[in-house]
């Protein structure tokens, strides 16, 4: 008779020591590391063109856009995740591993992340506090969820598709408006791709 196997909770200096080196990517959730998996030609083509602009408005404001490998730290939980893209004012550390205190976050849904990023991820970077808003982009058609905290501290949801615009309220520049043509450049859909899923 085999008894169950003890669940052994990784404390955050474990992570990050272990994640350090680490070749493959890992998020910390409730104490258990999950291994992340790899991402198709358009979610890296969609995160680029997001992160480009971000990259791009932000110069010189002393404010930073991050991609794909920069960890948000959930202070409440403890839990660290890898956004595709997030930008924060936080001051520079050359060698930081994580960033408490994003302004701005942005998931692009995949098929294997899709529940994680609308629901697991929702709530935990609704409980940072620096967050004002949480983007999900559809990759496989123009579609993009926005999640806003209000100035009362309520959460707000709009969903755009063809012909919207995604207004970006957060950054310390002023609004920024980016259109879906911007977000999808250079990526091409399969014809018949049903966009109302």
């Amino acid at each position: 008779m085999s008894l169950p196997a003890k669940f052994l909770r990784i404390s955050p200096e474990e992570y990050l020591e272990m994640e350090e080196k680490s070749p493959i990517r890992h998020e910390l959730v409730g104490g258990q590391m999950f291994a992340m998996a790899g991402s198709s030609e358009a979610h890296n083509v969609i995160a680029g063109n997001i992160f480009a602009i971000l990259r791009t408005r932000l110069r010189s404001t002393g404010c930073r856009a991050y991609i794909f490998d920069m960890k948000a730290k959930v202070e409440k939980t403890e839990d660290f995740y890898y956004p595709d893209v997030m930008a924060t004012c936080e001051r520079f550390a050359a060698k930081s591993l994580f960033k408490s205190n994003p302004f701005l976050l942005v998931e692009v849904l995949s098929p294997s992340t899709a529940n994680i990023d609308r629901r697991e991820k929702l709530s935990a970077y609704r409980m940072i506090e620096s967050v004002r808003e949480y983007v999900i982009v559809y990759q496989d058609y123009r579609r993009v969820e926005l999640y806003r905290k209000d100035e009362t501290g309520s959460w707000q949801f709009a969903i755009l598709g063809e012909g919207d615009k995604l207004l970006l309220e957060s950054l310390p520049t002023g609004p920024l408006l980016l259109t879906m043509d911007e977000i999808y450049e250079d990526v091409s859909f399969a014809e018949g791709v049903n966009e109302s899923a």
